[in-house]
């Protein structure tokens, strides 16, 4: 992964401040990109992760836009390689001098299913989905039991309800499962874990599927999902929530 450029003085002044820190993986669009704004405003210093260079630098002049030079390190890299991640989440504690949260976000659907979907397409998903959120964690553990900061693994209803086939699902339901053995273990740090599993959510995650999102029903906005993330990592301290489930309204399955 490589990082976005910063002057020594920004560097200087983000490794001096005191606001909280905050990782999150593919933070270049969507969701990720959502959360990293939002936490941004709320005066976070924030590492964002993600495949796309471009994203990730309009991102990053965004942040310079608003105000917030210093704050936004941007990391451009696969979330399912151990070197990458690792070496990113040290850089940001180096850059910052602490981490608070990790946010796992990073995943995405290939086509079609078990008998229909393309077996090429289907081991960067499962890394991507499955073990990317595992490396997070481990990248992040020590930083996190220094600050008994937060993990926040961003899941889906489809980790929760199975459909004909979805390979998709398994990951997510894979993630459901890795968020409380993730619980079981940090808790006694006096880290928190909680699971967001998203419904229909409008983001580019619809673009290539069939009929795109008006053909999926009804949808939540990205900004009303990251009200959940934040209201997760924003609880007090002692206080751990664990599993958020966020439909829209009219959302059956």
């Amino acid at each position: 992964m490589t990082t976005a450029h910063h002057d020594d003085a920004s560097a200087d002044s983000a490794r001096a401040g005191t606001a909280p820190v905050t990782f999150v993986t593919g933070g270049s669009s969507g969701i990720g990109a959502e959360t990293v704004r939002r936490l941004l405003a709320a005066g976070h210093r924030v590492a964002a992760t993600g495949r796309s260079e471009e994203k990730l630098a309009a991102l990053a002049d965004e942040a310079r836009a608003s105000g917030a030079p210093g704050a936004l390190l941007t990391f451009a890299g696969d979330a399912g390689d151990w070197g990458e991640v690792s070496a990113a989440v040290e850089e940001t504690v180096r850059v910052f001098g602490r981490l608070d949260y990790a946010i796992a976000n990073a995943g995405y659907s290939t086509g079609g299913n078990v008998e229909t979907g393309d077996p090429e397409e289907w081991r960067d998903m499962v890394l991507t989905n499955v073990l990317g959120p595992a490396l997070l964690v481990r990248a992040a553990l020590p930083a996190l039991k220094e600050s008994q900061g937060r993990i926040v693994l961003v899941g889906s209803v489809a980790g929760f309800k199975n459909t004909p086939g979805n390979l998709y699902s398994m990951t997510k339901f894979a993630v459901t499962g890795f968020a409380e053995n993730v619980r079981m273990l940090v808790t006694g740090y006096g880290i928190g874990t909680t699971l967001i599993a998203p419904g229909r959510v409008l983001t580019p995650f619809w673009d290539e599927r069939p009929g795109g999102a008006a053909a999926a029903g009804p949808m939540i906005g990205a900004d009303q999902l990251v009200d959940a993330i934040v209201w997760a990592i924003g609880q007090p301290a002692g206080v751990d929530v664990n599993t958020l489930v966020v439909r829209p309204i009219g959302q059956p399955n």
